[in-house]
Formats: structure tokens, C-alpha cells, sequence
């Protein structure tokens, strides 16, 4: 490809203007399909958990907490993290909730994700239905806790911080975010295409053609001439 320089890039893509035109308002008409009619609205709650040991003396007063069970604390983060999505837990959730999903499925839709250098785990639940995301979210929380403490670790430290609320507007869907990616993608394809075409395009438009293609230098052009339209005015200036 020829070298171009700016007033010649931009004298190219002014040419095509109406080709861009075009191609950018396709893009977006097919952005605005997508975004309005193809995107099922999904929606997401999120709960808290933090890991602090709450034992309490016989005499009921609270125990000191110790670098020890920080500690230990910050070791069972990735292993809860873990757990939490694990079929024993979901199972009970599912059971609990009369839901008609799977482990598996269920497992799918569930994100659980440890805030660095903390002791908190969030929990997330995506579903169509924002009130059975929360349920859900909560009920996981609950179920856990309960097996963290009686199961096989029997200690505990895992406390519910944020409760879920019932999310009121889908977290996937943001229309002017969908445009905006389909606007350049448009723009991006309309670039491509005026390089192409200009790449294909072997027609001589000018003297500077003429010189960059054959190496010649033009002594001299004629310009066009509508012989048609001279003898005309001839004819209609005789009396």
C-alpha cells in the first residue's frame, strides 16, 4: 500500500463519507436489536460473610481474639470460598427453598469472591427473578454458616455482614455502554473498508496518480471540454 500522507488520508475518507455513514448507522441499528430484544435481564444479589471467631468463656464474657485466629481466619478464606459452592451446601439450599434448579446449575450462577488482604467473602446469585437471587444468596449464607459450625471444622467464625436485598434493576444490561461498543466496531469496519477499497482502486484521478504510478513527471494537462454545450451557445448567439 502506498504511502499516505494526512491530507490525503483524510481527503480518502471524506470521499466515502456516505459508505461510513451507512456502515456506522447498520451497526447501531443492530446494537439497538440487540440491546432492547436480545439481552435477557438478569439480576444479582450480594451477601456478606466474615470470618471472626466469636467464642464466648463460661462465664459468657467475650474471649480476647488473637493474632492466632486471624491467622486461621485468613487460611480458611480460599478453603470456605470453596466450600460455600460446593454440592453439599447447594443441595441443602435447593432442598430448603423447594426450587426446581441442580447443584450444577445452581452452581453456575453463584460467584463467590474473597475482598483482598480482609477476612470478607461475598456471595453472589445471579437469576431472572431478583427476589429468588436474594433467597437464594441468603439461604447459601445461612446453610454454610450452619455446617461451618457443626459439621467437620465445628468452630465459629463465620458471621453474616450484609444481608442480600432484592435487587431492582438488572446488572446486565446497560444499553448506552451496548451502543457505544457497536458504534465503534462500526466505525472500526468503516476504516477497514475505505483502506481496502482505496487498496483495490486502480483508476487514475489526477496528475499526482500519474506521477506516483508510472514515475513521470506531466508537462502540461487539457482540461475537459463539452464540445456539445459550445456549439450550442454558438447556435443560440446567431440572430
Amino acid at each position: 500500500m502506498e504511502e499516505l500522507d494526512l491530507k490525503e488520508l483524510i481527503n480518502m475518507f471524506w470521499t466515502r463519507k456516505l459508505q461510513i455513514v451507512i456502515i456506522v448507522a447498520i451497526f447501531l441499528i443492530i446494537g439497538l436489536v440487540y440491546s432492547y430484544l436480545y439481552v435477557s435481564p438478569e439480576y444479582q444479589a450480594t451477601t456478606t460473610v466474615i470470618l471472626a471467631q466469636s467464642a464466648t468463656t463460661t462465664e459468657g464474657s467475650q474471649e480476647t481474639i488473637t493474632s492466632n485466629d486471624l491467622t486461621l481466619n485468613q487460611k480458611l478464606v480460599s478453603t470456605y470460598s470453596t466450600l460455600i459452592k460446593s454440592d453439599n451446601v447447594l443441595d441443602e439450599v435447593i432442598r430448603n427453598l423447594n426450587i426446581d434448579k441442580t447443584s450444577s446449575s445452581l452452581q453456575s450462577h453463584i460467584t463467590v469472591s474473597s475482598v483482598d488482604d480482609t477476612d470478607l467473602i461475598q456471595i453472589s446469585v445471579t437469576d431472572a427473578n431478583p427476589e429468588l437471587a436474594s433467597r437464594i444468596a441468603n439461604e447459601v449464607v445461612n446453610v454454610f454458616i450452619e455446617k461451618v459450625a457443626n459439621g467437620v471444622y465445628k468452630i465459629n467464625n463465620a458471621q453474616v455482614w450484609d444481608v442480600a436485598e432484592t435487587p431492582t434493576a438488572p446488572y446486565n444490561i446497560n444499553h448506552t455502554r451496548d451502543l457505544i461498543i457497536f458504534v465503534f466496531a462500526g466505525f472500526v469496519v468503516a476504516a477497514i473498508y475505505v483502506l481496502i477499497a482505496n487498496m483495490l482502486d486502480t483508476t487514475v484521478k489526477s496528475k499526482d496518480d500519474i506521477e506516483k504510478k508510472l514515475g513521470l513527471t506531466v508537462l502540461t494537462t487539457i482540461p475537459l471540454c463539452d464540445f456539445d454545450m459550445n456549439i450550442n451557445k454558438r447556435k443560440g448567439g446567431k440572430k
